[in-house]
């Protein structure tokens, strides 16, 4: 979770003891006041009668509305209980926050509306496209706001991602909390308001449609936000985490499709290919036969028998575990949003997002344990325990060292892969530190970067909101544009890379494509997949 202000870096332990003091005990109240855990209860002894209701503020100063036909004001919702997510596209809090809205949409679909109010952190997310692309990437199905001017943010006195308001069937502000996993408090309270306003004949139980055919992406291609790539020359393979279709793709390096793992729906099983399920794949790590890959919304690693065609569960337990402080046996610890993976002798590194740290999985001993990271989001070098990352998603190494697409302070990091060892940032400075810029190290300025890939003593970096790929030379410390940038066409936030062969492949994520540029010319192509079907859009 961040704060708006840039020096902040609030405990998500300390909002979600603040969330469910307010959303638990406190009824009507409207207001923040960051707290320890231990000084909750004396906290909630001290606050008195609870404040008199209030109005909700109106929806207004938003700059487009998206998965809706129209504008929706608060007098549209009178009857419902409503649910306002405050939240940011980049962040992994409220990425996390995500499944628990469909769970509680579903549960109470007759009586409760949630509506995103998209409050951007990156510049690149102020654009109502981008967002658009993120509801179809994150299947969001509820109506959001683009409040790209912070008006409705500033309007409810929000001052952190993600944020969850609730109000009444009467319009009326009942609760705040901030941080994820409130889930069991916000539906607590909201199953006494059914209660208390069926009674007062105040609750409106007819549901609310809304129109979300309309923003839809019109596309020709069988990938559908295809997040990561890897490319094995040796073995003349492409895998795709083609991720919002829920499976992995492999072809040869012409295309032509090899197999498919994965039914094409969101699940957790594991079982032949044509059996198993992923939800939001991404990172990819191949050893002989075997390949890795990150099940992100599933909080786990899976492995492929690329042979015997079959997936299983290696690490994690299929639900997110926030536990950062130690690991444990592969299959008995949680993970947290594994989002990219790298191999080297025998030990998995993973790029932990959720945990903003980078763990290790021995392949031998099958135990997990925290590599680099103490876990707190920010930017900040040292020894390996010491350092700070603010959500990794993209790894590469160069054999020395491990290379970091650190997204949240848009930098790239290095790793060292001795204990010894201390953090370095070669790119970036801060959480609110973004930008367009070519330069010398710390000079230059990326916006928020996802992926990575390493040859010939240059790091390749899928500068995603910026739509480039640039390059990190590592001798001299010079950060250069190599392809790309807005309004060129080549790309639409690029999240995944590889590099084979004289060729660098690009998982052109909003684009559902995969890319292909020549290291020496630039030119650039699309790889054209054959035998490989789409998923219908019903699936969905």
């Amino acid at each position: 979770m961040q704060t708006i202000a840039r020096s902040a870096n609030i405990a998500r332990g300390v909002s979600i003891s603040l969330a469910l003091l307010i959303l638990l005990g406190l009824g009507y109240v409207s207001f923040y006041k960051f707290l320890t855990p231990a000084s909750t209860l004396a906290a909630y002894a001290e606050a008195g009668a609870p404040r008199a209701a209030t109005n909700a503020p109106e929806l207004e100063g938003g700059v487009a509305w998206l998965n809706t036909g129209k504008p929706i004001k608060i007098a549209d919702l009178k009857g419902k209980i409503v649910l306002l997510d405050f939240w940011t596209l980049c962040c992994i809090n409220c990425i996390h926050t995500l499944p628990d809205l469909a769970k509680l949409e579903k549960k109470y679909a007759n009586e409760l509306v949630v509506i995103g109010v998209h409050s951007a952190k990156f510049e690149n997310e102020k654009n109502s496209e981008s967002i658009r692309k993120a509801l179809l990437r994150y299947e969001i199905k509820h109506p959001v706001v683009n409040d790209a001017n912070m008006q409705i943010w500033k309007a409810y006195d929000v001052h952190s991602w993600p944020t969850l308001v609730l109000i009444d069937p009467e319009g009326k502000l009942i609760a705040t909390g901030s941080g994820e996993g409130l889930y069991d408090a916000v539906d607590k309270k909201v199953a006494e308001l059914i209660k208390i306003h069926k009674e007062n004949k105040t609750l409106n139980e007819k549901p609310m449609r809304f129109d979300t055919a309309a923003f839809r992406d019109k596309i020709d291609s069988p990938l559908y936000f295809p997040g990561k790539i890897l490319v094995d020359a040796p073995s003349k393979r492409i895998f795709i985490s083609d991720s919002t279709n829920h499976r992995v793709v492999i072809t040869d390096l012409n295309g032509q499709k090899i197999a498919i793992a994965g039914t094409g729906t969101p699940g957790l099983k594991d079982g032949t290919f044509a059996e198993a399920q992923f939800d939001d794949p991404q990172g990819l790590a191949l050893k002989g036969d075997k390949l890795y890959v990150a099940d992100r919304r599933n909080h786990c690693i899976r492995e492929l028998d690329l042979k015997a065609q079959t997936v299983k569960i290696i690490a994690g337990t299929g639900q997110q575990d926030r536990d950062r402080a130690e690991g444990g046996p592969a299959l008995k610890h949680g993970l947290n949003s594994p989002w990219d993976l790298l191999i080297r002798d025998n030990i998995l590194f993973i790029a932990m997002a959720g945990h903003h740290q980078i763990w290790a999985l021995d392949l031998d001993k099958m135990v997990l344990d925290n590599y680099a990271g103490d876990g707190r989001e920010n930017i900040k070098d040292g020894l390996l325990s010491q350092a700070r990352f603010a959500q990794p998603s993209g790894l590469a190494s160069d054999g020395k060292d491990l290379f970091v697409a650190d997204c949240e302070v848009s930098a790239v990091r290095r790793v060292p892969l001795v204990a010894n060892g201390r953090v370095e940032t070669l790119v970036g400075t801060g959480l609110f530190d973004f930008g367009d810029q070519d330069g010398q190290g710390k000079e230059a300025l990326l916006q928020h970067a996802i992926g990575l890939a390493y040859a010939d003593g240059k790091v390749y970096v899928a500068d995603t909101y910026n739509s480039k790929i640039k390059t990190i030379d590592l001798a001299s410390g010079k950060v250069s544009t190599f392809v790309g940038g807005k309004g060129s066409g080549d790309f639409n936030e690029p999240c995944g890379l590889s590099i084979a062969e004289g060729n660098l492949y690009v998982a052109d994520t909003n684009a559902h494509r995969i890319r292909i540029v020549d290291l020496k010319t630039k030119a650039i192509k699309t790889l054209e997949l054959k035998g490989v079907e789409p998923v219908k859009v019903s699936s969905k």
